[in-house]
């Protein structure tokens, strides 16, 4: 049966304004799973409206309520996995264990949020005038806007709200076209069922060609006063331009293009695991993915052997099968997409090692390449499915330089059994995250999470998140009266 949801507007569901829906596709069926509100900018205004409205009285509500909200939230969506993992498998095609991961990691950045709330938040300043107590306050903005992504939906939905409803901000949220109830809807029905007030969250749906008028408006709209994107690096530039035309500050966590080094000090097997999850976990659809895999001459013919044995016997297919490690992409159309940046890799010089040819609707094969040439559009281009490029390297300097040789910096893996070396390779990788001895596909709720360069500004996590949506008052109390010279 179709699922038919509303618009979430000061707590009220409500059909958009024209009264037009939209339809929301499984990937694998190509079947409708749900209809949806196609709001329109006079919706956008309403939303806004709402979280106006709002926002006095939830930035005023006590840190333990807004705590309690949180903590009632964070084991709401722990009793909700089944249903988590339903939506996603069908809306993107999320296998079990994805969803799975997906829950518990949203349900710690809740649980994590609620310690934010209570947290020290401020400093006390040395003043310059004698008997002058100076403070450095952290206050709420108003209204953020949000933009969740598809691709870990539950964790991404719940990421675009949490800090900045934690730090005492309303938020109007809009969800991708591709998954608006797991990252949208969803997220909010779990905290409004956990008590959060009507219009603290609002949740905008629309139809994937009314997308970009849609964000403009938001971002556009004077009472929102910070932005907060999660998705490609190409739409992230357009939000990035919104935001700055406006003067609001912008929290972008964009694409990556992201590598997987293998010293010559590492165990060969550890390695070949470690970076099969880092390439083909969710079907290589997750800014962290490991596109590239740069190994050291002396163990390249050993792991190349190996790695391509385990990556030719992945299971593939409907995200259904328990056993399913390549589930479909998010459509036949992103499929086709990385058969493309495949065969042209190829047609370059490149070989497959193991996987290539047409994709079977959205699920594309797990695919293994070498000798990919720089002129080749997957040298570059973040491929966003079940691909990597195995490449070489004889010295540190030549690891780092290849690994620095793109445009993105989000993450690294480093797989070492000497942690020294490790760390001596990681203070010369260019991104936001670097993880030594482990594979580039980490997520810590607690860890300040974001990129460089291509890869976006600013940092999710933990007190740096809270940062991202307040605003930095300097205030003094004078104990004595001041002397002035007139």
């Amino acid at each position: 049966m179709t699922i038919t949801r509303e618009l979430l507007i000061g707590g009220k569901n409500l059909p958009a304004r024209s009264g037009r829906t939209t339809q929301d596709i499984t990937p694998h069926t190509g079947a409708v799973y749900a209809t949806v509100a196609a709001a329109g900018v006079e919706d956008v205004t309403l939303a806004v409206d709402a979280a106006q409205a709002a926002f006095d009285d939830w930035a005023a509500l006590s840190p333990f309520a807004r705590r309690a909200v949180f903590l009632k939230a964070a084991a709401l969506l722990q009793e909700r996995t089944e249903q988590a993992a339903d939506l996603m498998a069908g809306e993107v095609g999320g296998t079990r264990p994805w969803a799975y991961f997906n829950v518990g990691l949203a349900a710690n950045m809740l649980t994590e949020a609620a310690a934010a709330i209570t947290a020290p938040r401020g400093d006390v300043l040395t003043a310059q005038q004698e008997g002058t107590l100076g403070l450095a306050i952290r206050e709420p903005v108003g209204v953020v806007a949000a933009f969740s992504p598809w691709n870990a939906p539950v964790i991404l939905g719940v990421r675009s709200v949490a800090a900045a409803l934690a730090a005492g901000n309303t938020v109007v949220m809009k969800p991708s076209e591709d998954a608006p109830l797991a990252c949208g809807l969803f997220i909010a029905d779990v905290l409004r069922d956990a008590g959060l007030p009507d219009g603290v969250l609002n949740v905008i749906t629309n139809d994937p060609a009314d997308a970009a008028e849609i964000a403009e408006a938001l971002v556009a709209d004077p009472r929102v006063r910070a932005v907060n994107f999660t998705g490609s690096t190409g739409v992230g530039r357009i939000i990035g331009e919104h935001a700055a035309r406006h003067l609001k500050p912008a929290l972008l966590e964009l694409g990556g293009k992201n590598a997987v080094i293998v010293l010559d000090d590492a165990d060969v097997d550890y390695a070949v695991d470690a970076a099969a999850f880092a390439v083909f976990m969710n079907a290589g659809q997750i800014c962290m993915s490991g596109d590239r895999i740069l190994v050291h001459e002396s163990l390249a013919e050993e792991f190349t052997a190996k790695f391509t044995a385990k990556v030719a016997a992945l299971p593939s297919g409907s995200p259904e099968e328990p056993t399913t490690v390549i589930g479909p992409l998010i459509g036949p159309a992103a499929a086709r997409r990385v058969a493309a940046l495949v065969r042209d890799a190829v047609a370059k010089g490149a070989t497959v090692l193991t996987g290539g040819g047409e994709p079977e609707g959205a699920v594309h094969p797990a695919t293994v390449l070498t000798g990919v040439p720089k002129e080749a559009d997957l040298y570059y281009t973040e491929s966003f499915g079940p691909v990597c490029v195995i490449g070489t390297f004889a010295t540190d300097e030549e690891a780092v330089a290849l690994a620095n040789d793109t445009d993105n910096g989000l993450t690294c893996g480093i797989i070492t059994e000497n942690g020294s070396h490790g760390l001596r390779v990681a203070r010369r990788i260019r991104t936001g995250i670097v993880h030594i001895n482990d594979q580039s596909v980490a997520d810590e709720p607690q860890a300040p999470f974001g990129g460089f360069n291509a890869s976006g500004y600013g940092r999710f996590g933990g007190r740096w998140g809270v940062e991202a949506f307040t605003n930095t008052r300097w205030v003094t109390l004078a104990t004595e009266h001041a002397h002035y010279p007139f």
